[in-house]
């Protein structure tokens, strides 16, 4: 049996109550424009003319890098229509998060983990019990970052994406 869709009054009744049972957010998402200008500058070598390059703040022929603007990541998270910076931010899943930010902040991870057990004395049984799963968890995040995928796994006090 084929079920006809709704139509008239009661299509917009149950629309409205869909609407009313569903919770509302406001996401605030940000995507990176880069700005370059290019300029002549005379110095004694390449790297003294990238330095002076990078120590002018003279951006008056500034140019809009349409052609590789950034990926679409998100920089905050509110219950609530129109919430933004109103009340309490809710934590964003890092995978949300720029990828570029998501490896700087990764590395911290990745650099524990092989500090741990880069240790002299070794690891017990038990040292090692506790650090794999840790371990196996950077790892999968650190490749889910690298193919540009969301990472299936929390770290140890990553927020899980619930309000």
């Amino acid at each position: 049996m084929v079920e006809k869709p709704m139509s008239g009054a009661c299509a917009g009744i149950v629309r409205n109550n869909w609407r009313k049972a569903m919770p509302e957010f406001t996401v605030e998402t940000t995507y990176r424009m880069p700005v370059y200008r290019q300029r002549s500058y005379h110095a004694a070598t390449a790297s003294d003319a990238c330095r002076q390059a990078i120590e002018d703040d003279d951006w008056s022929d500034q140019k809009l890098d349409f052609e590789t603007a950034g990926e679409t990541y998100i920089t905050g998270l509110w219950s609530g229509a129109d919430a933004a910076y109103r009340g309490p931010s809710i934590a964003v899943p890092s995978y949300f998060h720029e990828t570029s930010q998501r490896k700087a902040d990764h590395f911290h991870e990745l650099l524990d983990q092989l500090a741990y057990v880069a240790q002299p004395m070794g690891l017990s049984q038990v040292d090692f019990e506790c650090w794999l799963p840790r371990a196996t968890a950077a790892i999968e995040k650190a490749r889910a970052i690298i193919e540009e995928r969301r990472d299936s796994v929390q770290g140890a006090g990553e927020p899980d994406g619930s309000p």
